[in-house]
Parts: structure tokens; C-alpha cells; sequence
């Protein structure tokens, strides 16, 4: 192994080497504590300090790294306080994430790391969105994120690597190719001769280097970062090492081939570089052990100090209190139309007839002019205006940087989306139909929604979702998906009926710190009228609307249920219903509804999402177990039917609740 010192002075040598030796040395320690059961799992970087450690060296303290599971190296570089680390690993209380995650599955803004999901891929697209920050912010900075071999074959490298290309952003992608996914070998993750080679494919440059060389690491990252800013655009840096252990300790290596071991090991990246410093003469034998000495005392004085961690208490009112990030005041006034759609409190306003489209498109100009960092983010949305011409003209006005077209790549843009947020940024995803969510599902549930719970970082992204049946889409363009995603704790989910809450609703989405899904249905947008302030407000996320009061039942809905279910009040006065438009998913107003069973003892929960799954049973247990003694009847669900949403119209039409609805109110009152 050559190495080029390039002019560093020993003092620098030496720093490298005790930088690159502290993780080896507590690697060594982890895994004697988890043969004493002290730590649950391990996941082990030995052999591969070099990357970490270098890379990390070769950035600004205050550049974003997106680690995984081998780099302690990044963290220990970054000076994180080897007490906490060990406390993090313990599950203790007062690690990074309260005993709420495992060991690299966490970040830490004051040392800007991003804490890894178990899925590898989504935290590329991360760096994208970080990336953006800093180019927006006209900041010379790169991100840098790490990805394994096996990596390299999940969906999202190339979207990440595809939107970086496209967009220009300096993002550095490191490939740690050590051989191996789990037990799978490269030759059965990809064919081409090197990982590198794969850059040329999205327009960028890509390199392939000795990973257990940290002077090559450190020389070559240096000018990769140089690059990346002087350029503004990406790069991906293959590093050829090898995983000396398994996977996780408890998968052992039994499925690698003996003589891979002795191809690698006298190929250490630590071994090598002591006999380089021993050759320049910058340390000798005595010095070296004098480091590992001092190293491992300091290790065992702060495992020690770990140790005296008081035992976690599980406190469930904390826990539930950490899913979300609690709000500040909000920035805009709020209307509190929840017993009467014009009461007293929008008095104050200049009042206009509006689509709900329309209502929406305000809301979100409004919310452009008050954030300078709101970047909206979608397909076709910029110069078309989006598939409903919500953001038509927006281009114009707010230009191309807030503005932006998107590859077809839901996933990554998601984690840009996410990425933003990590240095300030606002953004709104427009999916083109809440249908194609399902292509981005994983970052929102495992990124979004966990993020804040994990290590306290909020993730400031609304995503718009055009959804709903009525139009004849078929089974691709029509699905009611909310439950999907009210089912997820760390995620807000709205779904407005009338062009006021509409508004109010995504102003409130937009200045939420939390992840927000909006639900938009498209039947709606031109065939709903209604009067709406001129003015920038909000209507307040997690709070029901009376529609209508009534003494004989109540009509728990949203979304198109609130037509459906005033049409059928107007038809059939001799009933009196008391409708509620819930507005909010999650969290959902349970003092409303408890407030209209208490009322009329009668409930039927209506949605146009199937039965099977739907939030109506959600509700309906809820007031089953804590409103029993009100109810003069059984709670009644009428929801679409048990199937996709078929073409044809007439299919469509019986699929839909609403040709169920009479036949629903019918039984309920005959009870």
C-alpha cells in the first residue's frame, strides 16, 4: 500500500493516524461488551475506517454526513462524546435518541449527521435536499452521503444520484464496496466492473479508489469537495475494502471464502499505516503503543462514566409527546369555524366566492410570499402548472430555485424534500395522484414520520395528494389512500371539504413544523363553492366542523362524505342530522365526536374509502369503547365497497358509499 503524505506535517500524520485508530479501538471494546450481553447487537466497521474517517476529515465540520450502519468513524471524527455514544448504544435514556434507537440508527444536529433508516437507500436522497439548501443559500458546502454495494442496487441510489445529476447539486455519494451485502456477493448485485463506472449513466463523475489508503480517502475527498462546489455538481467515489466480520456479529462469515481473508488482511488500513509512519519516522513502536495506551484508557474511563447512567423509565405521556415537534405560535390568525362555517370570527375578513381550487392555489401564493424558503417541488408544476393547474404562474413569479419541475422519482424527491428541512427549508411535494404515493412510501413512513421521535429532527414537508373517485380513473388515479398514512404515528393528515377550510387547512400544513399529508379531492376542486377571507389564515389542524346541527343521528365524514351527506339532509328533511366534517385525520378531534354521540345516541361513519381498513373503524372502536352508554344504537360504517375502484362509471358509482348511504341511514334509524 503506497502512501502520499503530500507535504502534511507529522503533527497532521499523527492526528490522522489516533483518528483512525479510536474506532478500531472501540469496536474491539463493543464487541467484548456484547459477548457479555452489555449491547444487543453490533454492526462492525473493522477494516473499513479508512472511508469514514477520511471523508469525514475532509469536509467542514458544518457539512451534512449521511452515515450507516460500519462508519463509526464519522461519528467519533466528529467529536461526538464517546460517554453519550456508549449510552446511545446501551439504549439508555441519555443517548442521542432516548433508548428509541439503535446504534448508528440516529443523527445529531450539532455535529450535522443524519441518523440511517434500516432500508440503505432513502438517506441519499437527503443529501440531495441538503445540497439544494446550500446551493440556494449560495453557501460553498457539499453534503456527503454513504451507501454500500448492496445498496447501489434499491431504487433510490438512482434516484438520488439522478436528481443530483439533474438538478447540479454537490453532492459527494460514497459507495463502500467491501464485497459483500449480508451474504450476498457483488457478482450478484451488478455487472459492471466497477460501481464508479455507473456514473456515467447520469451525466456526473466517478472515481474508483483503495478505501483502506486514508491518505488517498482524505486526498481524494478533498478534491471531490473542491469539485463539487467550484462546479456545482455531484460526484461518486467507489472505495475497494472489505468487511472483515459479518454483517452483524450474529450472521458470522462463514459464507466468505477463507482466502478473501488472506487477500485483505495484510491489507488493514490501520496496520498499513503504522508502518508507513514508522518508515517517514514520524512515530516508532514506542509511540505507537503509547496512543493505544492512552486510547483505551480514555475508552474504559468513559464506558465507565456510561455505566452510571440512571436505569430508563418508560413515561408513555413523554413518548407520545416526542412523535411530534410542538408548534410555535402560529404566524398566521386563526379561524374557528368549527360550530358555524361564517361565524363572528371571520367578520374581521374580506370575504369571496371561490372554487375549492381556487381556495387552494391562495392559500398556496400566500404561503410563497410569507416563506422565502418554501420550495415546491413536483411534476409538471412549474412552466404546465401541475396536472390541475394549481401552481400555473407560479414559475413566473417565484421563479425556477422555488419553483421546481421533478424527475418522475417520488421516492427522492421525498428525501430532498426531507433534506431541505435539515437546514431550514419549507417544502410542498405535489403528487401528480395520491395514487403514485405509494412509490414514496417508504421515506414517508420510516423518514418522515419517525424522524422527530428518533432524534428530534423535524421534517417541514407538506405533500399535496389529488385523490378521490367520481371522475372514471380507474383503479390508478381514484384510490382513497388517508388511512394509510393516518395510521402512522408522526404524520398529520388533513382532508378538507369546503374551499375556506381548504385554504386555512394547507396554510396551517405549510407552517407545521411536522410532516403533513393533504388530501385534495379532485371531484371537488371545481364543483365546490363557498366563501373564503382574501386574508392569510388557518384553520387549525386536529379540530372537526359542525356542517349542520341535528337532533336524530349524526353523520361523521369528510372529504366528498360532507356532500353526500348534506345532498341527503336536503332530500330528506323529515330527518334531522347532525353532520360532522372531521377535516382531520390524524390526530382526529375525539371531543367533537364524542360531543355529537352524546348529542343523538345515533352514529354512521361515511367515507368513500373501503370498509376493510378504513379510519371508520378507527372511530367506530373508539366511541364503542369510550361512548358506549350514549349510543341508542350500533355504530353503522358506509365506506366503498371491498374492492379496486373499477373504470366504468357505473361501476364506479355502485363502488362509492354514497349508493349505499340511504340504505345505511335506514338501518340505523330503524333500530
Amino acid at each position: 500500500m503506497q502512501f502520499d503524505r503530500k507535504g502534511m506535517t507529522d503533527e497532521e500524520l499523527v492526528d490522522i493516524y489516533k483518528k483512525l485508530l479510536y474506532p478500531r479501538l472501540i469496536e474491539e471494546k463493543m464487541l467484548k461488551l456484547l459477548r457479555q450481553g452489555k449491547i444487543s447487537k453490533w454492526f462492525s466497521g473493522i477494516g473499513q475506517e479508512a472511508i469514514a474517517v477520511g471523508s469525514t476529515l475532509a469536509l467542514e465540520k458544518d457539512e451534512w454526513i449521511m452515515p450507516l450502519h460500519r462508519n463509526l468513524g464519522v461519528f467519533t471524527t466528529r467529536d461526538m462524546p464517546l460517554e453519550k455514544l456508549f449510552k446511545q448504544f446501551q439504549g439508555n435514556k441519555d443517548g442521542y435518541s432516548k433508548g428509541r434507537e439503535r446504534s448508528f440508527h440516529f443523527g445529531n444536529r450539532d455535529h450535522h449527521i443524519c441518523g440511517m433508516i434500516s432500508h440503505l437507500g432513502p438517506q441519499l436522497a437527503i443529501a440531495d435536499g441538503v445540497a439544494l439548501a446550500y446551493q440556494l443559500k449560495k453557501e460553498n458546502k457539499v453534503s456527503l452521503a454513504f451507501s454500500g454495494e448492496g445498496g447501489t442496487s434499491e431504487g433510490d441510489f438512482h434516484e438520488a444520484l439522478n436528481i443530483a445529476a439533474v438538478w447540479n447539486l454537490p453532492v459527494i455519494f460514497i459507495v463502500e464496496n467491501n464485497g459483500y451485502g449480508l451474504s450476498t456477493p457483488i457478482q450478484e448485485q451488478f455487472r459492471c466492473k466497477n460501481i464508479a463506472d455507473k456514473a456515467i449513466g447520469y451525466g456526473m463523475e466517478g472515481i474508483t479508489i483503495d478505501g483502506n489508503n486514508i491518505l488517498t480517502v482524505l486526498d481524494t475527498i478533498q478534491g471531490v469537495r473542491k469539485y463539487c462546489i467550484e462546479n456545482q455538481k455531484p460526484y461518486l467515489v467507489e472505495c475497494k475494502t472489505f468487511r472483515m466480520r459479518g454483517h452483524e456479529e450474529a450472521s458470522g462469515t462463514k459464507y466468505v471464502p477463507a482466502e478473501l481473508f488472506e487477500e485483505w488482511a495484510p491489507k488493514d488500513p490501520i496496520l498499513n499505516f503504522e508502518k508507513f509512519l514508522i518508515q517517514e519516522e514520524v512515530l516508532d513502536d514506542d509511540n505507537i503503543q503509547q496512543i493505544h495506551t492512552a486510547q483505551k484508557e480514555k475508552i474504559e474511563a468513559e464506558l465507565q462514566r456510561a455505566y452510571l447512567a440512571a436505569p430508563l423509565l418508560p413515561d408513555s405521556k413523554e413518548e407520545l409527546a416526542d412523535v411530534f415537534i410542538k408548534r410555535q405560535q402560529s404566524p398566521a390568525p386563526v379561524i374557528d369555524n368549527s360550530l358555524n362555517p361564517l361565524s363572528e370570527n371571520t367578520s374581521a375578513f374580506h370575504l369571496k366566492e371561490m372554487r375549492m381550487i381556487d381556495a387552494i392555489k391562495e392559500g398556496l401564493f400566500q404561503s410563497m410570499e410569507h416563506h422565502a424558503q418554501l420550495i415546491l417541488m413536483g411534476q409538471d408544476i412549474a412552466k404546465y402548472g401541475g396536472a390541475f393547474k394549481i401552481t400555473e404562474g407560479f414559475l413566473d413569479i417565484f421563479g425556477k430555485d422555488r419553483v421546481r419541475n421533478t424527475p418522475l422519482c417520488e421516492s427522492g424527491i421525498i428525501g430532498t424534500a426531507l433534506g431541505l428541512s435539515l437546514e431550514g427549508f419549507k417544502s410542498m411535494v405535489e403528487m401528480q395522484f395520491a395514487d403514485f404515493v405509494t412509490v414514496g412510501f417508504n421515506q414517508i413512513i420510516n423518514n418522515l414520520a419517525k424522524i422527530h421521535y428518533r432524534w428530534g429532527q423535524n421534517a417541514d414537508v407538506v405533500i399535496r395528494m389529488p385523490t378521490g373517485a367520481g371522475v372514471g380513473a380507474g383503479p390508478f388515479h381514484s384510490q382513497s389512500n388517508e388511512a394509510w398514512f393516518a395510521h402512522t404515528p408522526g404524520l398529520k393528515v388533513v382532508y378538507p371539504s369546503s374551499p375556506m377550510d381548504a385554504k386555512g387547512l394547507l396554510i396551517a400544513a405549510i407552517n407545521d413544523p411536522n410532516p403533513v399529508l393533504y388530501f385534495e379531492h379532485k371531484v371537488l376542486y371545481r364543483s365546490v363553492h363557498g366563501q373564503v377571507p382574501e386574508e392569510y389564515y388557518e384553520i387549525e389542524i386536529g379540530k372537526a366542523k359542525q356542517v349542520q346541527a341535528g337532533d336524530d343521528l349524526s353523520i361523521i365524514t369528510y372529504g366528498a362524505g360532507v356532500h353526500w351527506a348534506l345532498e341527503y339532509a336536503m332530500q330528506h328533511p323529515e330527518i334531522s342530522m347532525e353532520i360532522i366534517d372531521l377535516r382531520t385525520l390524524s390526530p382526529l378531534d375525539y371531543e367533537a365526536i364524542q360531543r355529537c354521540v352524546q348529542k343523538t345516541g345515533r352514529i354512521l361513519i361515511l367515507h368513500e374509502d373501503t370498509m376493510i381498513g378504513g379510519i371508520g373503524g378507527e372511530i367506530a372502536a373508539w366511541i364503542m369503547e369510550n361512548c358506549f352508554t350514549y349510543l341508542d344504537a350500533p355504530v353503522i360504517r358506509c365506506a366503498g365497497l371491498d374492492t379496486p375502484i373499477p373504470f366504468n362509471t357505473d361501476l364506479e358509482q355502485n363502488f362509492l358509499a354514497k349508493s349505499r348511504l340511504h340504505e345505511s341511514i335506514e338501518k340505523l334509524m330503524k333500530f
